[in-house]
């Protein structure tokens, strides 16, 4: 038998974003993966792109990336409106995707995405990166090894200063607001502590302030919620704030641990607990959680090993994403058909 598991991912890049730099062309350079092909709207900023970060050649557009027979997977990092029918269209033509969050723009057609890749029996992989990363599962470890006592409560947090009022991310039709942006990691670190909770959690409540002469776009949110053993959760979301505040906080019946900064931990990778014991910080690595994820989608394709934010869970993310925009009296984001 022929052994694949060292063969290198050959990946097709829809955009030339700033994001794509970080989050693949430099994990790719460790993992020695392929960036066989890109495009963008401005081929100038296409060939630019290439030429910078060492992709092999430059397509006219997004189909012609996406039916380009030597790419197996395509990396979509486009604006959040164009993740879902982009996303549907790769399956369709028989890529697996790895998909910048969110998955789609509403829990309809996050399911019609998942059910696409199901049929075409190809993957589709949620690019929630810390979630791969030391400190988010050193979160776990605590509270699995019952250090902090039985769970409790989880606290997330992530708000940031604003973009330009004429960013993308303030406009209802490209699914934005700052749940879709911000709020989404919150959530899924909520959600990844489901196995101590008695299962997913529900929402509770929320309030969200709506950004002025943007109707419907959220500039903060705050979800509270429940699990079904008794745990609650508090997700808070600021896309307009004084500064930047990237936390998780775990809270048990004898102790409390706090990730400094739960989604970027390359950043700032300390654990703080604290307990009966006193206080200690523990320091989980700064290796990028893009380079961790990658070798995540690595081994799932290539071996079948597990995927933390498989398209099922991204389907379970985006229903709890609208359950929280109707416990805040907003809308559903609308998808856009290509």
């Amino acid at each position: 038998m022929i052994d694949h598991s060292s063969e290198p991912l050959r990946i097709g890049v829809l955009g030339a974003s700033r994001i794509a730099g970080g989050a693949l062309v430099e994990p790719a350079k460790e993992t020695g993966d392929r960036l066989v092909v890109v495009a963008a709207r401005d081929p100038r900023r296409a060939a630019a792109f290439a030429a910078e970060h060492g992709v092999e050649r430059v397509a006219a557009s997004y189909a012609e990336v996406l039916a380009d027979p030597e790419v197996e997977v395509v990396y979509n990092p486009l604006a959040n409106a164009l993740h879902g029918p982009w996303n549907l269209a790769a399956v369709r033509a028989g890529k697996h995707v790895l998909t910048e969050k969110p998955f789609a723009s509403n829990a309809e057609e996050a399911r019609e995405v998942r059910d696409a890749a199901a049929a075409a029996g190809v993957a589709v992989l949620e690019a929630f990166h810390h979630a791969h990363h030391p400190v988010l599962l050193r979160l776990h470890e605590l509270v699995a090894s019952g250090e902090l006592g039985a769970l409790r409560r989880v606290e997330a947090v992530f708000t940031m200063p604003s973009p330009r009022d004429d960013d993308p991310r303030w406009q209802l039709d490209l699914a934005g607001g700052a749940l879709m942006d911000l709020g989404c990691y919150p959530l899924q670190c909520l959600r990844s502590f489901a196995p101590w909770a008695g299962g997913e959690p529900q929402v509770v409540s929320a309030r969200a302030d709506e950004r002025a002469g943007h109707p419907g776009v959220d500039e903060r949110l705050t979800a509270q919620l429940a699990f079904p053993g008794g745990v609650t959760g508090e997700a808070h979301c600021d896309m307009a704030s004084d500064d930047w505040a990237i936390t998780c906080r775990v809270v048990g019946e004898d102790g409390e641990a706090t990730a400094m900064n739960v989604v970027l931990p390359q950043r700032d990778d300390r654990v703080v607990v604290r307990g009966p014991a006193g206080e200690r910080t523990e320091h989980l690595g700064t290796r990028s959680t893009y380079l961790y994820q990658l070798e995540a989608v690595r081994a799932h394709l290539r071996e079948g090993a597990p995927f933390v934010s498989d398209a099922d869970d991204a389907v379970r993310g985006a229903e709890l994403i609208d359950a929280v925009y109707g416990a805040a009296g907003l809308p559903p984001r609308p998808r856009t058909r290509l």
